[in-house]
């Protein structure tokens, strides 16, 4: 089962029925911007109980195109890095805390 944002707001809307759920929808938006511009600042997000989002520089290279062999520049780019937090590693895994 994969979690997106409609159900996310759904259960949002069940779990808190005096908010409305444009207010929620407001709410998780502004949440998950703040999350982007964070990283695209190159700040670490820490969401406690959760995990570490942070962005990571991925240096150019020279790569391989696997279908014809062919050399291929490939530029820097950024990426996120994400791990989790052991209390989320513990939920996973099954263990007793």
């Amino acid at each position: 089962m994969t979690v997106v944002k409609s159900k996310l707001l759904a259960q949002l809307s069940k779990n808190y029925p005096n908010f409305l759920k444009k207010d929620l929808e407001k709410f998780s938006n502004i949440i998950l911007q703040e999350i982007k511009n964070a990283l695209k600042r190159g700040e670490r997000v820490e969401l406690r109980g959760f995990g570490i989002f942070s962005s990571n520089i991925q240096k150019a290279r020279i790569s391989r195109n696997p279908r014809t062999g062919e050399k291929v520049n490939t530029p820097s780019k950024k990426t996120i890095h994400f791990k989790m937090s052991k209390e989320m590693f513990k939920k996973l895994n099954n263990e007793k805390e």
